[in-house]
């Protein structure tokens, strides 16, 4: 599978990492000329680093967007994203187009043109390996346009008060299941279980109920 990522952020090198790693090709674009450097020295000599602008066709034509499976825009500005999905989408016709949406708000908009909206780095390399694989995020994704939804809920770090808890004794709401939990500063990828022990920081991702959304909040943070 050939995936291209506009962005060069931790979310975009953590995606580009884990989906060669995976055995894909991965392309990478990014405008600040620092940062490609960086992402030069650190990502698997497999992963192609473009220096330029995703909202660009050049650019997108130079990544070879025209011939990707998957095009994900990951950067910390959603209407970047935005631009660069709908380029991606009518320009070159990828198949695919998912972006990182920043503010929540904002989803809708996305969702309305075809693009793949999510906020989690975890979701995204799911929904991508998922066309390669069988799973079952695409029936999670099409159950959360109706009445269900993928959270992420940062616990606190002090006064934490499910933390050193093992995931099997919270007392969460009912239709709400972690799924998975991005830990520390090198966003420590890590699958929920039963005997998990959540850990002051975590950023739990979740799938639930929307009418459940704040009683699950309110579970994991105490507020």
């Amino acid at each position: 599978m050939y995936i291209v990522i506009n962005g060069g952020g931790k979310v975009a090198s953590y995606l580009a990492r884990i989906m060669v790693e995976a055995g894909h090709d991965v392309a990478l674009i990014e405008k600040r000329a620092e940062i490609v450097e960086k992402l030069v020295a650190e990502l698997p000599r497999r992963a192609l680093v473009i220096h330029g602008d995703g909202c660009d066709a050049t650019y997108q034509e130079d990544a070879g967007v025209g011939r990707a499976d998957v095009f994900v825009a990951s950067t910390g500005d959603d209407d970047d994203n935005l631009v660069a999905c709908q380029l991606a989408k009518v320009a070159f016709a990828v198949p695919r187009a998912i972006a990182r949406v920043n503010n929540p708000k904002n989803e809708h908009i996305f969702n309305a043109l075809g693009i793949e909206a999510i906020s989690s780095t975890t979701i995204i390399s799911r929904m991508i390996e998922e066309e390669a694989t069988v799973g079952d995020i695409r029936t999670l994704i099409a159950l959360r346009k109706g009445n269900m939804a993928i959270v992420e809920i940062e616990l606190p770090t002090d006064r934490c008060v499910v933390c050193n808890k093992a995931v099997a004794e919270l007392d969460l709401p009912s239709d709400c299941i972690l799924v998975a939990i991005v830990r520390g500063e090198d966003d420590e990828v890590v699958t929920v279980h039963g005997d998990t022990r959540l850990q002051p920081g975590d950023v739990v991702i979740a799938f639930t109920a929307v009418s459940r959304e704040k009683q699950l909040k309110k579970a994991l943070t105490g507020s």
